[in-house]
């Protein structure tokens, strides 16, 4: 059998150039292309047995993209030829491509090629339709160097000589005929071309050759024609050398300054025909066994024997590079990067400025546009917005946009939208995300906290000194005259109430919260509730006084706590009712868009009040009845101190009232104006309270007698008496427990002749039972009998 093969060239477009190769009766083909590029071709499954040794056109897009990526263009045309190869194997690659890296795309025009022949006015309309385009100085061209060459002329038409930057395909990019006469258009062009060496010793081997020698090639003697415009003998008749009057010469040859090109892309051939070599030499040394030429074994090769053996070959070509088949059957992705520019000479050159070599880019040149504008220009529709705007898409042009400014609060979760930040945070400064603010809170260390806890503790300092005087001089008449049981009460309630300024400036949690929630009250009520009790309990013993000579119920010191711990009692349910149907919670408030404020949730809104107003309630009975009091003797005037702290304190909780409902913009303000009313509020009942006891027993321990609290130094004008010894106002006798000591038969004159008036008034008009005076001075009487 013999075996024989040949290689077929063929132009762009048309079917893959091959080497086919067949065996008696098993027939089959096998293609090695050295010039097909289309991506069809790469599809194994329609086209098991193609091989070839040019890259794909996938590849070139790639190298393309790269190209554009590398210049950071995102805004460019494509301008691609009506063939094959620019539609199928160009556009289609390109548009995929650039779409993967988010690269916008301006235009897409089509170059008029094999449904006719384009004339200029097509030229004319492509070029003017890119310049509406203007932004998009990029343009993509994926053609033929012909089509090419009458763009170029266009744009010299239209007096846009070096508006754009090209970017070519393989099909123009180094040829001739696509820059020859439109250098100035094409002077900056950056085109990616199969990357192909020169096949060593061919340039010999070509210049040696001769029509006589070289009979093998039909076509060699046109070919020695047009070189030396001569005709030969043994070429055929064409249009071109009948006009050639003188008959070539045997001796003529072609030198090596004889203007010539050879063909860029002969590495291809070359590496095709060795594939074969290579392959049959794998299958020769695994059936011959050594056997020279071709053995018996040989002639029957399965089709996928031969398959599999070029596609293992690995060979070093004759342009010296490294050269293997792709997985499927493409040729390695190697492409050389050419820039069209201006020589020192003003000349113009394709100058190799980079590779593109699996899929990584390498200029290893700088690439130089023209010689006025050196860098590339930016190819981009809309500049890239800064980082407080974001991207609104310019109607029926998306890959354009207006840059509008975010509003103070939002952030960029993407170039094309602002987000409002949520509540409590902030955008960050790059805009990509929401940064929390920090919450604030009334802190140790702020000033108007510290104010608030030195006041406190100044006042817990009086309170504790006030305590351990009073219990340093207990069994004096004094102490004991003034109710110690509700005394010492009322001295706890306004400890705890300044203890409270420290317990509101503390940072919120729930369980300061909720110590708030009961503290704010109980409190108060502790105090007010031990104030009620004593003026309730000088009421109703002077209003007894005026009807009977009966003992009143419920004014011993036992009743008296008993009373007093029942109103507190009373604020005790409502705080457990508030603490169960609204739980304590530190959570943020945001008074303002940029305020983020930790705070107690009672403290929003005015559900502290809710803690108040048990208080409240007390502190207006307890003015009442200091009103009803008012008129009491001045030697019984105690009410007067309370009626004074009660007046205060209400004008002091008005205000704070006022204040609270006006800071719910600012917890820390009205938690700090709390602070500062509960501690006044405290001081005022401290100072009117207790201070005219104090001064009795430190500065006038001689008064703090018994004889002082009697009848006979009080303050009273009887009708048949001058005006005697006064009580100091600090000495107060209400009812001298009177009830304790009168007679069940009512008569005080058989206990205590020395009366001889019924009735005694008092200096203010007010007149009370002989023997609630009387019984001033019995000795029988103890100083508890006497409340100041």
């Amino acid at each position: 059998m013999r075996v024989f093969y040949y290689i077929s060239l063929s132009i762009q477009g048309a079917p893959p150039c091959a080497t086919l190769f067949t065996l008696r009766h098993s027939p089959f083909t096998l293609r090695i292309s050295f010039f097909s590029t289309s991506p069809v071709l790469s599809n194994r499954e329609r086209f098991p047995y193609f091989f070839r040794t040019i890259p794909s056109d996938v590849y070139q897009a790639e190298a393309i993209v790269s190209l554009v990526k590398h210049f950071q263009w995102k805004y460019v045309s494509i301008v691609y030829e009506e063939s094959s190869y620019g539609m199928l194997d160009g556009f289609n690659e390109v548009d995929q491509q650039l779409n993967r890296h988010g690269i916008c795309i301006a235009l897409r025009e089509q170059l008029l090629k094999d449904s006719g022949v384009p004339k200029d006015e097509d030229y004319d309309k492509i070029v003017q339709r890119l310049l509406e385009k203007k932004l998009a100085r990029g343009v993509i061209i994926f053609g033929s160097d012909q089509e090419v060459a009458g763009l170029m002329r266009a744009v010299r038409r239209a007096g846009e000589t070096g508006t754009f930057a090209w970017i070519g395909s393989d099909g123009w990019g180094g040829r001739g005929l696509a820059y020859m006469g439109n250098e100035e258009e094409v002077e900056g062009a950056v085109t990616v071309q199969p990357l192909a060496e020169e096949v060593q010793g061919f340039k010999d081997y070509f210049l040696k050759l001769r029509p006589s020698s070289n009979t093998r090639n039909p076509w060699f003697p046109e070919y020695w024609e047009d070189v030396f415009q001569c005709r030969h003998e043994k070429a055929p008749r064409t249009p071109n050398n009948k006009y050639y009057n003188r008959t070539c010469q045997e001796d003529m040859s072609i030198e090596e300054d004889h203007p010539f090109m050879m063909e860029a892309q002969l590495q291809f051939v070359s590496d095709s025909v060795m594939a074969f070599a290579y392959a049959f030499k794998e299958i020769h040394g695994n059936f011959c066994l050594g056997v020279p030429g071709v053995c018996e074994a040989m002639k029957k090769v399965p089709g996928e024997v031969i398959k599999d053996a070029l596609q293992k070959v690995k060979f070093t070509g004759l342009s010296g590079q490294e050269f293997e088949f792709l997985s499927n059957g493409d040729g390695p992705s190697r492409y050389r990067i050419l820039n069209f520019r201006k020589t020192e000479s003003g000349g113009y050159e394709w100058a190799t400025v980079g590779f593109y070599k699996n899929s990584t880019l390498n200029i290893t040149d700088p690439i130089i546009f023209r010689t006025t504008e050196p860098d590339h220009p930016p190819s981009v529709c809309s500049s890239k917005c800064s980082r407080v705007q974001y991207m609104e898409p310019i109607p029926g042009d998306p890959c354009c946009w207006y840059c509008k400014d975010c509003l103070t609060y939002q952030y960029r979760p993407d170039e094309t939208k602002c987000v409002e930040c949520p509540d409590g945070t902030l955008p960050s400064y790059n805009m990509t995300s929401c940064i929390e603010i920090p919450p604030i809170y009334l802190r140790y260390t702020d000033a108007i906290a510290l104010a608030a806890m030195a006041v406190a503790t100044l006042g817990i300092l009086a309170t504790l000194v006030t305590a351990a005087i009073f219990l340093k001089h207990n069994n004096t008449p004094v102490v004991k005259a003034s109710g110690r049981e509700l005394s010492f009460v009322l001295l706890l309630g306004i400890f705890l109430c300044y203890t409270m300024t420290f317990l509101l400036v503390s940072k919120p949690t729930k369980y300061v919260c909720g110590a708030q929630t009961i503290g704010i009250g109980f409190c108060f009520s502790v105090c007010y509730s031990a104030i009620l009790t004593k003026t309730n309990r000088i009421s109703r013993i002077f209003r007894a006084g005026k009807r009977t000579v009966k003992r009143p119920k419920f004014i011993s010191p036992e009743s008296q706590l008993v009373i007093c711990a029942s109103l507190v009692a009373c604020q005790i349910i409502v705080s457990l009712i508030w603490l169960l149907t609204s739980p304590p919670n530190a959570r943020s408030f945001y008074a303002r868009r940029d305020d983020h404020q930790l705070v107690c949730e009672a403290a929003i809104g005015f559900a502290y009040m809710i803690g108040f107003s048990y208080p409240i309630f007390l502190v207006l009975v307890c003015t009442v009845y200091a009103v009803i009091t008012r008129k009491i003797p001045e030697a019984f005037n105690e009410s007067k101190y309370i009626g004074f702290t009660m007046y205060t304190t209400c004008i002091i909780w008005a205000a704070f009232v006022v204040i609270y409902l006006s800071t719910s913009h600012n917890i820390q303000i009205r938690i700090a104006t709390m602070c500062f009313s509960i501690s006044l509020s405290a001081t005022v009942a401290l100072i009117c309270m207790f201070t005219p006891k104090l001064y009795i027993i430190i500065m006038r321990p001689e008064r703090n007698v018994r004889q002082s609290m009697m009848a006979k130094n009080m303050h009273v004008k009887l009708n048949n008496s001058s005006p005697g010894g006064r009580v100091d106002s600090g000495t107060q006798s209400d009812d001298f427990e009177m009830s304790r000591h009168l007679r069940s038969s009512g008569s005080f004159s058989s206990a205590y002749s020395r009366s001889t008036n019924a009735t005694q008034t008092y200096s203010n008009g007010h007149s009370i039972s002989t023997q609630t005076l009387d019984s001033v001075g019995d000795p029988r009487f103890d100083d508890d009998d006497v409340e100041l």
